[in-house]
């Protein structure tokens, strides 16, 4: 029988939010007021963009950082399946962890499906796990514009951990490094590629290698690409942080192999903060965030200029037609910029 409806139901949106309720909404861990808090940072307005970074500005420190986790992996390879098991783990040895899933967004509408939260159904109802999904809007690097600024409100919200999962485009992942401390690629076993993966550059930015689906028929798989892998480890420079990568098996679906992969991850914290080594990443990672936030904003404001835009559309034609290259075209939008 269906519901009878309420025809006298009027919707009511919500009030914006006001610096002061995200300071003690961020401050308290409120998570309804987090949320709203990183749309707010989504969402392509200045006003909502201006509420939001002054408040980050008089939210407290926290009184330590987060420690912060990057997954990385091609499609396919099991990164929602493996987060919601190993959030589990973290949740039940009582970690405050908040899951950061970055969804492709579609180049053609911009949309995303943003269905991380459904597929991490259970982990979603511990009450100490937040889980944000997020969309990528095509930004390459395999994190979203404002991840840094997103991480940021995570950890001045008290969360221990964060994990970051990427959308899974692989080579180009590479600004997730720049935002975690730890960086953990999975790896399906038996694709046929395993040494061939080693060309890749996100390879080398690895702090852990982890094959995945290590059960049934793929246990003898798993294992003779954990020794390709591990003999091919040795061809890699050593890392700056003199860490080397372990490359492990896990079955997410059996339950195998996460209690190891959490050792070796809390071996890496223990290991780089004795060295000094993630102290100094970690200011290093700030500072390259502040690079890449003033290229945005000068970015941004060239192409706000109607004089710019205006060029730009003129131009086009010509453009088009081929009666002006495009590298002499773009000399003359810049000379009308600097004038």
């Amino acid at each position: 029988m269906a519901e009878k409806i309420n025809k006298n139901y009027k919707y009511k949106p919500l009030k914006a939010l006001q610096k002061e309720e995200i300071v003690q909404g961020i401050a308290s861990c409120d998570t309804a007021i987090l949320s709203r808090a990183i749309t707010l940072l989504e969402s392509v307005k200045k006003e909502d963009k201006a509420i939001i970074y002054d408040a980050i500005k008089s939210i407290p420190k926290p009184e330590k950082p987060s420690f912060k986790i990057g997954i990385t992996g091609s499609p396919g390879v099991g990164k929602s399946t493996f987060i919601e098991t190993f959030g589990k783990y973290l949740g039940e040895k009582n970690y405050k962890v908040a899951v950061l899933a970055i969804d492709p967004s579609s180049s053609v509408t911009g949309g995303s499906i943003l269905g991380d939260k459904t597929r991490m159904e259970q982990l979603s109802n511990l009450p100490n796990v937040y889980i944000r999904p997020t969309p990528s809007k095509g930004e390459l690097g395999g994190v979203a514009n404002q991840s840094f600024e997103t991480i940021l409100l995570c950890e001045k919200a008290g969360f221990d951990i964060i994990l970051v999962e990427t959308v899974g485009v692989g080579q180009s992942e590479t600004h997730v490094k720049a935002l975690v401390d730890f960086f953990l690629l999975l790896i399906l076993p038996g694709a046929g590629d395993e040494l061939q993966g080693i060309k890749r550059g996100i390879m080398e930015l690895a702090d852990g290698l982890l094959i995945t689906k290590a059960d049934g028929d793929n246990i003898t798989k798993a294992k003779m690409a954990k020794s390709n892998y591990q003999n091919a480890m040795h061809l890699f420079p050593g890392a700056k942080n003199n860490w080397i990568p372990k490359i492990l098996t896990c079955s997410s679906l059996e339950n195998k192999g996460i209690d190891v992969t959490w050792d070796m991850i809390h071996s890496f914290k223990e290991h780089t903060e004795k060295n000094g080594w993630l102290a100094a990443n970690r200011q290093q990672q700030r500072y390259f965030w502040f690079k890449e936030k003033l290229d945005d904003l000068i970015k941004s404001d060239f192409y706000e200029k109607n004089n710019i835009r205006d060029q730009i559309k003129q131009l086009k034609n010509q453009i088009d037609c081929g009666d002006l290259d495009p590298f002499n075209a773009a000399m003359q939008v810049f000379n009308n910029y600097e004038s």
